[in-house]
């Protein structure tokens, strides 16, 4: 079984940046499974832009639905998935929210090095609508599910790494 690192923390904290470094130190095929899907120009902006920033160190599979097959299906050394946030954004949008449990399964067979990006949601209010107090309270458990399997867990805050569970 590879490593399975969790990054977590809030927007514009350094996640994706460390998860990069951190794949960047392990040797072999590094693939960058990418959620993200650019529904205005600005977001396709910001893929454009981050994939520029990768450049042809990571092979890019672009998967914002279908999370456990690309996990299931890449062969690699290490992944980097960017981000659970709006993977589990996405499945409301497409009504699919069956595949988070189908993800944790996969994730746990992973056989290469993993490093999971997610926001932490837990820190702020109770949002006031019941979609978005439904989107926190399903991110939130599948965040707690993935730290749970994992052999590292990081949180980031202003681009500073915090160990909560294990180390590097």
């Amino acid at each position: 079984m590879g490593n399975k690192i969790f990054i977590t923390g809030g927007v514009k904290s350094g996640k994706s940046s460390y998860a990069l470094q951190i794949a960047r130190k392990i040797e072999g095929r590094r693939v960058f499974i990418a959620t993200a899907q650019g529904f205005d120009e600005e977001m396709k902006l910001r893929i454009e832009r981050h994939k520029r920033e990768r450049g042809d160190e990571f092979e890019t599979i672009e998967e914002p639905i279908d999370l456990p097959k690309a996990l299931e299906n890449v062969k690699c050394d290490v992944a980097v998935i960017d981000c659970l946030t709006v993977w589990c954004g996405n499945l409301f949008f497409h009504d699919r929210l069956e595949l988070v449990d189908e993800f944790v399964e996969a994730f746990k067979g992973v056989a290469f090095d993993t490093v999971v990006v997610s926001n932490e949601v837990g820190l702020g209010v109770i949002p006031e609508n019941k979609l978005a107090r439904n989107y926190v309270d399903i991110l939130g458990k599948l965040n707690q599910q993935v730290a749970r399997l994992s052999d590292v867990v990081v949180f980031m805050i202003s681009g500073i790494p915090m160990f909560l569970k294990g180390s590097l």
